[in-house]
């Protein structure tokens, strides 16, 4: 392809080897991981697409600062320097660390729910954030515009809230039963797509209409708000730092897995903007289930990391880079005619393989099909997110349908460059061709919960 790209704001000043296995190696080595590409060793792994969480490349600045780390175990200065950029970037009163996104929710979201029957309703709930509000006791509810499901149309913030139905939502259901909002941005399952400020600015009109808590999942709170600037008008002239800002004033909490737009690999953020009460309940239950309250589950070098990490994510060259990138993958697939969700978002290209297999039914996971069929092409390594991931009715135990089976090709910060990004364009474009002879999966081994991550499955015989 003789498209031009935005070349890396950096230079390469160590490598890490990687290496190919043939295609019979790859055959073997997938079906002794029973079929579940989180079950490969990463040694087996070419260019490895499966997250974006925890496997960027750190700057040298974030290793310097690493090595004067303080590692006490109560009032470590580690943090307290980590605090005061995460006070800087949200404008909030106060902050405890977790060791990743979940550690963060499992803290949070139970806090919230003070009775049985309780709804918590987001654009989308990723995976981890349902089973959180699950174990809760509480059920999440999915409020996204219809257009999200619309993968060939062009709108510009296809994340976004669907505000008539999450009023009527809240009526339904009754104020006093829902527990919170969560603002997911950007919206990972709707296919990394960004949630627009004015749509934001609706939701929290909702959330104080009724008296209910605003939260934020930002996990990637720093690629919105470069689409927001890109996307939205009235806001070219502003910073990333001045609409991250004003992102988070909307909101009353902010829940963060630092591991992608913190850049750093283990980290998480609990901030909460003025509601001390809930402060000091977060404190109690971080120390069982985290650490203390001035680490969290983190090490003194980690919260170093993270808090040089959250300035340099909030750079433009940075963010034009790997927008850039995405951007190259997903153009390259569309042209070729695999179908994605478009226009391209932030932080990984969606393949709709609904529409690749649709001869594969939803509850033999197309999407895995895809997946896996990547794998053994050329040692590309994606994730489902459609119907596996989505799992079961919590109180049916019914197989939930997706509404659209998404593989998801997740590109790490600072990772790979142009070239292996050609690598798996063409990979998928050559499964795309040969679509007619994939097959589908069911279980051999079905996990209660998340069960995405460790089942174990066997193709299904044809015919």
């Amino acid at each position: 392809m003789n498209k031009k790209y935005v070349a890396e704001p950096y230079r390469i000043k160590m490598v890490e080897p990687i290496f190919e296995t043939t295609r019979e190696q790859r055959i073997e080595l997938l079906k002794n991981a029973g079929y579940n590409p989180f079950s490969l060793r990463s040694e087996d792994v070419y260019v490895d697409l499966l997250t974006d969480s925890g496997t960027g490349a750190m700057s040298q600045e974030q290793w310097a600062h690493m090595m004067t780390a303080d590692e006490a175990y109560a009032g470590s200065k580690s943090f307290y320097k980590l605090d005061g950029v995460v006070k800087h970037i949200t404008g909030y009163k106060y902050f405890i660390p977790a060791h990743q996104g979940r550690g963060a929710e499992q803290i949070v979201l139970p806090q919230l729910v003070t009775k049985k029957g309780m709804y918590f309703i987001s654009n989308i709930h990723f995976d981890t954030t349902r089973a959180h509000v699950e174990l809760a006791g509480a059920r999440a509810i999915d409020c996204v515009i219809e257009e999200c499901f619309q993968i060939d149309l062009d709108h510009p913030f296809k994340g976004n809230f669907d505000l008539k139905k999450l009023d009527e939502i809240i009526i339904e259901k009754g104020k006093e039963n829902i527990a919170g909002i969560i603002m997911t941005i950007t919206n990972n399952s709707a296919g990394g797509q960004p949630v627009s400020f004015e749509n934001m600015v609706e939701v929290q009109k909702i959330s104080k209409k009724y008296g209910i808590t605003l939260l934020i999942d930002g996990a990637r709170y720093a690629e919105n708000a470069f689409f927001i600037k890109e996307r939205e008008k009235g806001f070219s002239d502003k910073s990333i730092l001045d609409i991250a800002r004003m992102t988070f004033d909307l909101a009353d909490i902010f829940m963060m897995s630092a591991k992608k737009d913190g850049l750093v690999n283990m980290g998480g953020i609990i901030a909460i903007k003025d509601n001390e009460h809930l402060f000091k309940l977060c404190q109690t239950y971080i120390v069982p289930y985290e650490g203390f309250p001035t680490y969290g589950g983190l090490s003194g070098r980690d919260m170093e990391a993270l808090a040089q990490g959250l300035m340099e994510a909030l750079d433009m060259r940075f963010l034009t880079h790997r927008i850039d990138q995405i951007r190259y993958l997903g153009d390259m697939l569309k042209e070729a005619g695999v179908p994605i969700q478009y226009p391209i978002g932030g932080h990984a290209v969606f393949v709709d393989c609904g529409k690749i297999a649709p001869h594969i039914p939803y509850d033999q996971y197309p999407a895995l099909s895809v997946t896996n069929a990547l794998y053994i092409e050329a040692g590309v390594r994606g994730v489902e997110i459609g119907s596996l991931l989505l799992g079961r009715d919590p109180d049916t135990h019914v197989n939930l349908k997706s509404p659209i089976e998404f593989m998801r090709l997740t590109i790490p910060r600072r990772l790979y460059t142009y070239q292996h990004l050609d690598v798996v364009g063409k990979a998928m474009i050559e499964v795309f061709k040969h679509r007619d002879q994939l097959t589908g999966y069911e279980f051999s081994y079905e996990s209660p919960m998340l069960r995405h991550f460790t089942s174990t499955f066997k193709p299904v015989k044809k015919g």
